[in-house]
């Protein structure tokens, strides 16, 4: 106990330390999904690229399981964040808006990208996570071809899943440096072929 002005105050938890823990148990899951998948990923490989314990890592999540299950939810409501900077748009998304809006995108994916790839190839196998994944892919993909061409001749889905799969892609490709490619320039022709699918064609 602690005295304060002649009162006694329990002394508080550090939440500043929890949070960190809890940050690098996260960090280091969505690495080490990709890198091995999730099925390929036990908790003690967490907890020795966090150098935490087996105990440390319980008192935080109950399973890997719950991990991936945060790991989604928030990549889920971040995406949506950033296709909401188009489909919210007071004006319409010119070339140059497309632009900055593709670079916004994959600073999404710096981030999540580990966790978006993960889930595609790698995820846990039965029927509640891939109903959820489904359902969440499907809404931000839809929400993502409304704002891209929602009067166009195709479907929001196929036109929010076909841009979504490029943009991965292409960021993948960057990241990975699997082709050496200028991460400005792929932003850049990445943004074009965006910009043909929001120009009507001549009939």
């Amino acid at each position: 106990m602690t005295l304060t002005s002649g009162v006694r105050v329990a002394p508080q938890p550090d939440v500043s330390r929890g949070e960190r823990t809890r940050s690098a148990i996260l960090e280091a899951s969505r690495r080490l999904f990709l890198e091995r998948g999730y099925a390929g990923t036990p908790i003690n490989a967490i907890t020795e690229a966090c150098g935490i314990s087996r105990a440390g890592f319980y008192t935080y999540f109950k399973d890997k399981r719950e991990i991936f299950n945060v790991l989604g939810k928030t990549a889920y409501h971040d995406a949506l964040a950033v296709i909401a900077e188009w489909a919210n748009a007071r004006e319409p998304f010119g070339p140059a808006d497309i632009r900055t809006w593709v670079g916004h995108y994959f600073d999404y994916m710096d981030h999540h990208g580990a966790f978006v790839l993960a889930s595609a190839h790698s995820a846990p196998d039965d029927e509640e996570f891939r109903n959820s994944r489904n359902r969440m892919v499907t809404r931000a993909s839809w929400k993502l071809g409304q704002a891209i061409a929602g009067d166009g001749a195709h479907s929001p889905e196929v036109i929010g899943v076909a841009v979504m799969g490029l943009l991965d892609r292409a960021w993948h490709t960057v990241h990975r440096q699997t082709v050496a490619v200028d991460r400005d320039e792929m932003i850049a022709v990445v943004a074009e072929m965006i910009v043909a699918m929001t120009t009507p064609s001549a009939s």
